[in-house]
Formats: structure tokens, C-alpha cells, sequence
């Protein structure tokens, strides 16, 4: 049994099934954190119901699947993927387990949509960005949050993929930033423009003098007690600026969210593009390498946002190419 496995301590009858899946899971390269803390909870749903590791019936899993009160559509549809999973492994091994239809699947919801920042936005956020000064708590904000809000708006990264870059990962004499183990475990390599580029330059030898010795496996946008800069703290500084540039926030899970200004590059590049008269439908793999996607589906979706948001480009892009930008689900 791994160490990753033995730490889940599961403790149901289902426990050497649990932990067959689960070494199953990472021997065919997912890391499955998030899903090992859903699967304990599993485990102990399944202790407390006093279940019996043989079968694994529809009343446990439509009860597993009901809704808790708060609970966010995201999360129920977490708790769905994961015991799909594990029954239809169930299954695979010949016990009984019965595999939720995808009905039982929490639907996202067709109201959301991500808030795409202006340019103007976007010029105001970095202003005031640039005037954060530090405090007892966060002594180096001042000098890590422009950079990580750029990094965030200027190579659309995911929040997780900026604070976790070591200095290894920051080749700022070639200009380009290693992402490891991104959202669907792949490495891939992101070259900021270079105005970018030249501010990271900068911004290393501050916060050098700051911290002295920087090593190769050191954060590069470190906190101020080592670690990486902590996400909290990037989140709530992003809802006071909000505040600072008269943006308003419609309140949790309404936005906007930190995760927008990835949303804004895409888009933000799609209209240059458009702008500049190339074939948005050529560009889309471009962009869905850089943002770090497994495939041109969740890329194709800022295509369809553009033109939601600027009309004047579906009527060109249909003209020249054809219908090539996808409709929305009714």
C-alpha cells in the first residue's frame, strides 16, 4: 500500500475496496487528492450507515447524492463523479454496486456567467494593484500581488498555477515560465511578453534584497514566513480592489471571482485577434495550449462568449468562415 494510501485511514467495509480504487486511480497517473478527501467522506458515510462491503446499494448512493443544505452545485456534482466511479470499479470486480444514471448529475447553472473585465477594468485594477502598501501581516503584498494579478490577466493562469511557481520554473533570461503538473497533470511552458518579463526581472531582485537567498526550489512568489503566498490572502485583496476601483461584487459565488481574469485573456485575446483579421476558428488551438487545455471544447466556449459580447464579431467571423462559432446550450 502507498503512503498517500495509507494516510486516507479508511475504516468502512468497504475499506480494501477504497483503497484498491484509489491505487488504482494514481497508478494510471491521476493524483486524486481532492477525490481521496471525498472518498473518505464516503468511507465514513458508509461506516455510520453500517453498510456491508459486499454491494453497494441504490438507496446508500441516492442518499450519498441528496443535496446538504449550502452545499454548492460544484461540490454535489464532485460527490456524483466520485462514487460513479467507484461503482462502476465495484462493478468491474464483480460486486454488486449500483452506478447512478447521469440524471442524478447537478446541472451548472445556465444563469453564470464569468464577468469579463473591460480594458479600462482591467487598467484600473492593476492602478490600484500597484498602490497596495505592505503591513505586519502581509509585508511583501506590495511587491508579490502586482505581479501575481498580472501573471493572472496577461498568460490567463489559474490562481494555483501562479503561487505555486518555484524559482526553477522562472527562466527570465529566455522569458518563459514552467507550469508543472497543471490542472490536468501536464507540464507546459508559458512565454509572457516581454514588458511582463522585464517587471518579473525587477520583481526578483526586490523581493531578493527583501528575503536574501533565493534558491531554485523556493517559491517565487513566497509569503513572508516561507511557503507559497497564500490564495486567501490574493482572494481578499482582490475583493478590495474590487471596491477601490467602483467595481461591484454581486456577493460568494456570484462574482466577480479571481478565476474572471482568466476568462478576460481568453477573450481579451480573441478580440485582438479578430481585430487584427486572423481566422479565429485557426487560433483556437493556440489558445487552448497556452490556457493549459485537454482538448478545444472548454477553449471553443471563449469564441462564443466573444461574440456574445461583441456582436460585430460573429457577423465577420460568419461571413468570412462560415458558421464556425459554437451556439449556446438552450
Amino acid at each position: 500500500m502507498s503512503s498517500s494510501t495509507s494516510k486516507a485511514m479508511f475504516s468502512s467495509s468497504f475499506a480494501p475496496l477504497l483503497e484498491q480504487f484509489l491505487r488504482e486511480k494514481r497508478a494510471v497517473g491521476y493524483k486524486y487528492e481532492a477525490a481521496e478527501g471525498l472518498l473518505m467522506r464516503f468511507d465514513r458515510f458508509l461506516a455510520q450507515r453500517a453498510a456491508v462491503g459486499d454491494g453497494l446499494p441504490r438507496s446508500l448512493v441516492l442518499e450519498w447524492l441528496a443535496k446538504r443544505p449550502t452545499e454548492r452545485p460544484q461540490t454535489q456534482r464532485n460527490r456524483f463523479a466520485v462514487v460513479s466511479e467507484f461503482a462502476r470499479f465495484m462493478c468491474r470486480l464483480g460486486h454488486p454496486a449500483h452506478v447512478p444514471d447521469r440524471s442524478w448529475r447537478v446541472k451548472d447553472d445556465a444563469s453564470f456567467q464569468p464577468r469579463i473585465f473591460t480594458h479600462a477594468e482591467v487598467q484600473r485594477l492593476l492602478r490600484e494593484v500597484d498602490r497596495l502598501e505592505p503591513n505586519a501581516y502581509s509585508p511583501l503584498k506590495h511587491l508579490v500581488l502586482p505581479e501575481v494579478f498580472r501573471l493572472l490577466y496577461g498568460c490567463g493562469f489559474r490562481l494555483g498555477e501562479v503561487v505555486n511557481l518555484r524559482i526553477d520554473d522562472v527562466d527570465l533570461n529566455r522569458g518563459i515560465l514552467t507550469v508543472r503538473e497543471g490542472k490536468f497533470g501536464k507540464d507546459r511552458l508559458v512565454p509572457p511578453a516581454l514588458p511582463l518579463v522585464e517587471r518579473l526581472r525587477s520583481y526578483d531582485a526586490a523581493v531578493g534584497a527583501v528575503v536574501g537567498d533565493r534558491r531554485g526550489g523556493a517559491f517565487f512568489f513566497p509569503a513572508d514566513r516561507g511557503g507559497p503566498f497564500s490564495r486567501q490572502r490574493v482572494y481578499v485583496n482582490f475583493r478590495r480592489l474590487l471596491l477601490r476601483c467602483g467595481i461591484p461584487h454581486g456577493g460568494r459565488g456570484k462574482g466577480p471571482r479571481v478565476h474572471d481574469l482568466r476568462h478576460t485573456f481568453a477573450v481579451h485575446a480573441m478580440l485582438r485577434w479578430y481585430r487584427e483579421g486572423a481566422d479565429l476558428d485557426a487560433k483556437l488551438p493556440v489558445l487552448a495550449t497556452y490556457l493549459g487545455h485537454r482538448s478545444l471544447r472548454g477553449t471553443s466556449r471563449y469564441l462564443r462568449l466573444t461574440a456574445e459580447l461583441f456582436p460585430e464579431v460573429a457577423v465577420r467571423v460568419n461571413a468570412a468562415f462560415g458558421d464556425i462559432i459554437p451556439r449556446s446550450a438552450p
